[in-house]
């Protein structure tokens, strides 16, 4: 099996996992990316990417409270709602001084902002300090950790977080990035993928399985703030069938090897 020598360096990256109680149980939501996008292109996934410098703006952090300051992943957790906010329009902020995450009401008064910052003609430090918001890091729970294989040319070291999704807010796919975007049972996504509805990266596949243990927002919550994290970075090594990836048992999936071919762009 051949791959990058030296292996490309993973780029910081964050992707949340919002999720909500629906009518038939715990539902999360996805989204397809555009078929032209470089990374991951036409599959469904959870809202995501790179972590960017502009997370670690000092102005987001003034007013946070010294525990969410101390946490050692804040520019991730931050990564994290910035890319929730540009490409599914949910925010994790509360006004300054308000008690509460952001109304739906509120979060459609900043959809300029939301465009702009998706096209990078704003920042989103820029906007809490004109809008005075707050932004809510201790919202997002730590939920797994995986590195892109060095077998591909571009990778990312991704923290993934779990999140109850504010009240009120829906969500809504950008359409720039993402294409189309619905709210799902974790095992029902599965389901459309082994009948060929869409296409998943075997990391979302893994990770909706591990989402669809719990039957509930506060159970998958729960959960997570339990679970160890441990990050999977799969290796590569020929199998009979040929070549494939290895993860840690450890990691608390309930498949520990899997065909390269079968990975998507996961």
């Amino acid at each position: 099996m051949s791959y990058p020598d030296p292996p490309v360096t993973p780029r910081p990256a964050a992707t949340v996992l919002l999720v909500r109680d629906g009518s038939n149980g715990l539902e999360v939501f996805m989204a397809t990316r555009h078929q032209e996008a470089s990374f991951m292109p036409g599959l469904l996934v959870f809202p995501g990417g790179r972590v960017d410098e502009t997370d670690g703006d000092a102005r987001l952090l003034a007013d946070l409270t010294a525990e969410e300051r101390a946490l050692d992943d804040l520019p991730s957790r931050i990564g994290g709602i910035r890319e929730a906010f540009e490409e599914a329009d949910f925010l994790f902020a509360r006004d300054r001084g308000g008690p509460s995450l952001i109304t739906a009401a509120r979060l459609d008064s900043l959809s300029d902002w939301r465009r702009r910052i998706h096209h990078r003609d704003a920042t989103l430090a820029e906007m809490t300090e004109a809008e005075g918001l707050v932004l809510a890091p201790s919202r997002l729970v730590p939920f797994a950790h995986w590195v892109t294989p060095r077998i591909r040319h571009k990778r990312f070291d991704t923290r993934f977080y779990l999140a109850e999704a504010p009240h009120g807010q829906e969500g809504a796919h950008d359409q720039r990035e993402l294409v189309d975007s619905r709210w799902v049972r974790p095992l029902d996504a599965v389901a459309q993928a082994d009948r060929g509805e869409v296409r998943l990266a075997f990391v979302t596949r893994s990770n909706l399985k591990l989402l669809a243990r719990s039957a509930t927002v506060a159970d998958a919550l729960r959960a997570a703030a339990e679970r160890r994290i441990v990050t999977v970075s799969p290796e590569p090594f020929d199998s009979p069938d040929g070549p494939a990836l290895r993860i840690p048992a450890d990691a608390g999936y309930d498949i520990t090897e899997v065909l390269v071919k079968d990975t998507g762009a996961g």
